[in-house]
């Protein structure tokens, strides 16, 4: 079979490339294109159409600075699908190019699965029609996500969460080995994950730096996002002297006493880590004001919007400052928070179980297909 792979951002690359190992167990003559990063190049063996970091755009400003290059990508992605003549087009994420090219490849008469369903149960809910219309089989990833679909008549099957996977699939190492590897000290660290966007660098990296020196008996270490090169840190960096690790974010939280974590994908694998975590989400003010109006969501982190309650504390737009952050980190660096969390953490582990997302989905792909 031949499957064509849209991911656009790293997380989606790093699921996507799981997915395409479960996929060649079962189908010893797949063979893939895709839009994606270096994890996907290296499970498939070739370049991707398009690497993600050309694709990660956030918010309007960034899109309309951008309006050339993204519909250079929209109109290179539609001819390499053509071009590729797929069994099946799989989308990962990234609803607002990954929806366009649902519609496209569905009137083009190729078959469209969408893995990693887009968060219309936050906002957009509207998309839930292009879902419908374009999609023929949704794999969702959070267990609630079936109930919002199911309200709008979409059958979407909940499949566990890829991050499960990828922490399985980790090669961890000693606490010694990652010290020395990384020439640091043996004061606990805390892991700063900045995010893997450059408007989200600007908006959270400066306040997360400010705290460290607040902290004289621990070591503050910056998570590289894999889209970034060590110069798109150093503007921030250069006079606090901190180290920025790249490629090796698993082994940083593993290693690390607590954390702080730009909302996403990361506040989920933290969490699975057993990382006591602050979360934190910064944008441009009237972005924010907008965005407050339209999301309809309790809770702004993954471990919260999972378990239903707030099990670690979000800290978003004016309450994401240094006083705050300083009072709640020390708040969770000790004593009976620390400990509260951990404990839903557990229970945030029981709810995702211990089964390969990626395995499962890969079957039900390929079945989809011989059917």
């Amino acid at each position: 079979m031949k499957y064509f792979i849209i991911a656009g951002e790293a997380s989606g690359d790093l699921h996507a490339s799981n997915l395409i190992q479960s996929i060649k167990k079962i189908d010893t003559q797949a063979r893939f294109d895709f839009l994606g990063g270096d994890a996907m190049k290296k499970a498939v063996g070739k370049k991707p159409v398009i690497h993600y970091k050309n694709m990660a755009f956030m918010g309007v400003i960034d899109v309309i600075k951008n309006i050339k290059t993204i519909s250079k990508n929209f109109k290179l992605t539609k001819q390499a699908i053509k071009k590729f003549n797929p069994d099946v087009v799989v989308l990962i994420d990234y609803p607002g190019f990954n929806l366009r090219m649902a519609a496209f490849a569905k009137n083009k008469g190729f078959r469209v699965h969408y893995y990693i369903s887009p968060k219309l149960w936050a906002w957009k809910e509207g998309r839930v029609k292009k879902i419908k219309k374009y999609i023929d089989r949704l794999f969702v990833i959070l267990p609630f996500e079936v109930d919002f679909f199911r309200k709008h008549a979409v059958k979407a099957e909940y499949v566990g969460n890829p991050v499960v996977d990828a922490i399985q699939n980790h090669q961890s190492v000693s606490r010694n080995d990652f010290l020395n590897k990384y020439n640091l000290s043996p004061k606990p660290i805390i892991a700063l994950l900045p995010g893997s966007r450059m408007q989200e660098l600007k908006m959270m990296l400066p306040t997360m730096l400010a705290i460290s020196e607040d902290f004289p008996d621990y070591q503050f270490v910056v998570s590289g996002a894999p889209s970034f090169k060590k110069d798109d840190y150093q503007e921030f960096v250069k006079e606090k002297k901190l180290p920025v690790i790249f490629g090796d974010t698993y082994n940083l939280l593993q290693n690390s006493h607590s954390a702080v974590v730009t909302s996403g994908t990361a506040t989920l694998e933290t969490a699975l880590l057993k990382v006591p975590q602050i979360v934190v989400y910064k944008t441009h003010k009237w972005q924010y004001e907008i965005g407050k109006r339209l999301v309809k969501i309790k809770y702004f982190s993954l471990v919260n919007l999972i378990l239903n309650k707030e099990a670690v504390r979000e800290l978003l737009q004016d309450d994401f400052n240094r006083l705050i952050l300083k009072t709640e980190l020390n708040s969770i660096n000790t004593g009976e928070t620390r400990a509260k969390i951990m404990k839903d953490y557990n229970s945030l582990s029981k709810i995702l179980g211990t089964e390969s997302v990626s395995d499962k989905t890969a079957q039900l792909i390929f079945d989809d297909l011989n059917q």
